[in-house]
């Protein structure tokens, strides 16, 4: 079989997959270790997609080359300070960073942090470093899995795969899809993890079952750490956490004496405190003493790029905070594979602003975003070009081949940037083949072992349950199986307990301090009667969301948040 026929799955999710393609047919990798052979649920959706072929002005169809000329017109007659180059993490390709370099070269503002992971790295990086994964193995050597905040079989269906005979334990504010298959399920209350963790940690200290030997020798602030644990009983921890004294024994009965691997999602960051929280966990982690070992660890969204250079990078003058986008500042905005009408905070300001602007959008599909566009370039699908995926869920490396024939009116990511570079008579980028040859050669040391962890001295965290009147509920947002965030078909619902007081099928309306839309109510008993929740993509509930930034990571706040809930 011939190596020209792989191709990189760019969806940005943990697994990073390899297809394929024969006989006008796509399958699933078995020489890739997590994609195993089979396929998922997101790659078949990325298939069907319709792919944009046809460039538009002022909603008619033009060339492709009267496209470019107008984008270069418009560069050339617009402050560079007064435009903004915006992009999305639709599709995860290194190639997809090189338009990035000629607006930094430009002058535009780029922006910084993160929608998604931002608080979490910064969290993991204050800990141990750097934020980087333990190899895949000692996933599948590992004998208990703690889902904390993840719904790993959903999220990562390929590696959930390789461990589905597992133990498994789940923390989460929600039953999710792993909770049902696991062995324990703590349904602890939103935005209590990192006093979850404090608790776990008194429980070993006061079992005398911490991990000595990794504290002794690769630790620093453990005494610290420690002052902080025992601030509170456990008898308190346990009412605000919302669990009992028998849940907190099942979980230390399950994990005793076995090699244990922890699977941290993005729900428990998606706070103004984000990084203190995802420290906290890291340090309980760290106490029990799962780091360093022959199996187990914790898993995260992990610094693909770690260990490589940047031959594709860019240096602005200006950035600004990635939620914090005002987009109605700019005479022009360049939105590249994103939609931030639907996946960026506080809806309402995003559509006020785009419709103050000039806006270029530059993707492979048409989305929510591209409605409010004055020009639309049709990037090259993936099919059609060559990329490399590196994976932030684990080590391994995928070259993406072109496969198809690329269509005519498409612009690849690396084609547009030597087009604009030669417009304005910028430094030429290397060639396509020696950046792409470099990441497919170069080899990254194992990086995972933590030769310096500095546990959490000092915990600072609003807790939202002080402030939460009864009427109020808990904003809760999860990933979904048929839906990648704002990709493929998205479920518009807001999903609350029977107990709630509302009906199935209820017209609401939902308020918060940062806006109001309106829903259809479903009702399901995964939920716990404080909450309510918004799948990730659901096109309304980010109008509930401020933009504000988290205290460290410049990145994006999901829940921070309680609603308010009335008939419509």
């Amino acid at each position: 079989m011939s190596l020209n026929n792989k191709v990189a799955c760019p969806l940005d999710c943990f697994d990073a997959c390899e297809a394929v393609y024969e006989n006008s047919n796509f399958r699933g990798s078995k020489e890739h270790k997590v994609t195993n052979g089979k396929m998922c649920v997101n790659f078949a959706n990325l298939l069907k997609e319709d792919f944009l072929v046809n460039p538009y002005f002022k909603n008619e169809k033009i060339s492709l080359n009267k496209s470019l000329e107008i984008l270069v017109e418009k560069l050339k007659s617009t402050n560079p300070k007064k435009t903004l180059y915006y992009k999305g993490a639709g599709n995860l390709g290194i190639m997809q960073s090189a338009p990035k370099t000629f607006f930094a070269k430009y002058g535009s503002v780029l922006t910084q942090g993160s929608l998604c992971d931002g608080a979490g790295d910064v969290g993991l990086t204050l800990g141990r470093g750097r934020n980087v994964n333990p190899p895949i193995q000692k996933l599948i050597d590992s004998d208990v899995i703690i889902c904390w905040g993840r719904n790993f079989s959903v999220t990562s269906p390929h590696m959930y795969n390789l461990v589905k005979d597992k133990t498994f334990i789940t923390i989460d504010p929600l039953r999710t899809s792993i909770a049902k298959k696991s062995e324990l399920h703590i349904q602890l209350n939103p935005k209590t993890d990192y006093e979850l963790a404090l608790l776990f940690s008194k429980y070993l200290s006061e079992n005398n079952l911490e991990d000595k030997e990794f504290i002794e020798k690769y630790s620093s602030g453990v005494k610290e750490f420690l002052n902080i644990v025992n601030k509170k009983d456990i008898k308190s921890y346990l009412q605000t956490i919302g669990i009992t004294n028998l849940e907190l024994e099942k979980f230390f009965e399950i994990i005793k004496n076995k090699k244990v691997s922890i699977m941290v999602g993005i729900g428990i960051q998606k706070y103004f405190e984000g990084s203190q929280i995802i420290r906290t966990i890291d340090s309980f982690a760290a106490y029990l003493g799962i780091h360093n070992k022959d199996a187990g660890g914790l898993w995260y969204l992990a610094d693909s790029a770690y260990g490589y250079d940047k031959p594709l990078k860019a240096s602005p003058l200006k950035r600004v905070d990635l939620p914090e986008v005002d987009f109605g500042e700019y005479d022009l905005v360049f939105i590249q594979g994103a939609n931030p009408v639907v996946s960026a905070p506080n809806t309402k300001k995003v559509v006020d602003g785009l419709k103050k602007s000039f806006v270029v959008f530059y993707g492979t599909v048409l989305n929510d975003t591209s409605i409010y566009a004055d020009l639309i370039i049709p990037s090259s699908d993936f099919l059609s070009k060559k990329d490399l995926r590196l994976s932030y869920g684990h080590e391994l490396k995928t070259f993406s081949n072109a496969v198809k024939t690329k269509n005519e009116n498409t612009i690849t990511e690396y084609e547009l940037t030597s087009y604009l570079n030669d417009a304005f008579s910028f430094e030429k980028l290397d060639k396509e083949e020696s950046i792409l040859d470099y990441y497919i050669n170069h080899k990254v040391k194992d990086s995972s072992f933590i030769d310096n962890f500095k546990f959490i001295e000092d915990i600072k965290i609003k807790n939202l349950y002080e402030d939460k009147k009864s009427s109020q509920f808990y904003l809760v947002m999860a990933k979904r199986k048929q839906n990648l965030n704002s990709q493929f078909k998205s479920d518009d619902k807001l999903y609350l307990h029977p107990n709630s007081g509302f009906k199935e099928g209820s017209f609401v309306k939902v308020s918060s301090p940062y806006g109001e839309a309106n829903f259809i109510v479903a009702l399901s008993e995964d939920i716990k009667d404080n909450s309510c929740l918004a799948y990730a993509g659901n096109k309304k509930a980010n109008y509930l969301n401020t933009y504000k930034s988290d205290e460290l990571s410049s990145s994006a706040i999901f829940q921070e948040v309680l609603v308010n809930i009335e008939l419509s």
